[in-house]
């Protein structure tokens, strides 16, 4: 959990880095103890301090005296909210394939305003239109879901009248029949808001007697199923979503570092505090005690400080 702190001074957060980098050796500590107890708009405040008082570029000093998961993390805090999102999203596109679970990830779970300032700053930073991006790199219906996410055009509030017909759109769109109506879970799943969702589930329910993510697995496959699972997860609780995803990203063999690292980053300002408590209602254990026993060294220290505290 990031906290503002209450006596800030960026020059002198500044001269600590600088110190903590300067002679040999680096301070790790200093650094670690540093960013994670500012919040990201005062690291910003710190890296404009930096680049006026030694007339260097901060992120750069870091990276050349950081390595690894560490750096990485590093790295993702220094990057404004926003700039972070595009940067990811722009990896994703252009890297060797196309990185789904980040796409899935960020266009399902960021607010409406969210997406149409990601898709304002993608153009910015790269000249490029995101949707243009995401439908060349994309196919069929999950790239059909994505252009409707980037819309960021849901319907307001609940539409009493929509509810009942809803549910038996999707039941009839998939449980009910022999194959499956794609389209009709995109258009009411990608939509609607997320509280007339919410309603619309529990009517789904009584319905067709399965959780909506249930009949989601059986009915879609590849990456129209994980996209559709990630609307419905973050129309029902967002950080409940991120617990979730926090714990795939540690159980199994070995640890999914980016998507730790990606999450922390983008989370620990927002909604940490509810993704540990959905966390140690949905897996009887605490997030600090799973990020303790699945990473190491200075990379360990800082998340743990990002994760904030031990809901044992």
């Amino acid at each position: 959990i990031v906290r503002a702190s209450g006596n800030f001074n960026a020059n002198q957060d500044a001269e600590t880095l600088y110190k903590a980098m300067k002679g040999l050796g680096t301070d790790e500590d200093s650094i670690i103890k540093l960013l994670t107890s500012r919040s990201n708009s005062q690291r910003q405040q710190i890296k404009a301090a930096y680049k006026t008082l030694h007339g260097k570029d901060l992120v750069g000093d870091l990276q050349g005296e950081l390595g690894g998961k560490f750096e990485t993390l590093v790295v993702a805090l220094m990057t404004p909210p926003i700039l972070y999102d595009v940067t990811l999203l722009r990896n994703a596109i252009k890297g060797a394939g196309t990185d789904e679970k980040v796409l899935i990830e960020i266009l399902s779970s960021r607010t409406a305003q969210q997406v149409k300032d990601i898709t304002a700053a993608y153009r910015q930073e790269f000249d490029a239109d995101l949707e243009e991006d995401v439908t060349g790199d994309t196919s069929g219906h999950f790239r059909r879901l994505l252009v409707i996410l980037l819309q960021a055009s849901r319907q307001q509030g609940v539409q009493e009248g929509n509810i009942e017909t809803d549910a038996q759109t999707l039941f009839s769109a998939g449980e009910k029949n022999y194959g499956t109506d794609e389209d009709q879970f995109i258009t009411i799943l990608g939509n609607r808001s997320a509280e007339h969702l919410r309603r619309v589930f529990a009517a789904y329910m009584k319905l067709a007697g399965y959780e909506m993510e249930e009949s989601v697995k059986r009915e879609t496959s590849g990456g129209l199923r994980d996209l559709l699972l990630a609307v419905v997860k973050c129309a029902r609780s967002v950080p409940a979503y991120f617990a979730e995803t926090l714990y795939y990203s540690m159980s199994g063999a070995g640890t999914d570092d980016q998507t730790l690292i990606r999450v922390m980053a983008s989370r620990s300002e927002v909604d940490m505090l509810d993704i540990r408590a959905d966390y140690r209602r949905l897996f009887a254990k605490s997030l600090y005690s799973t990020i303790q026993g699945d990473t190491c060294g200075d990379y360990r220290k800082a998340i743990l400080l990002l994760c904030g505290g031990d809901d044992a």
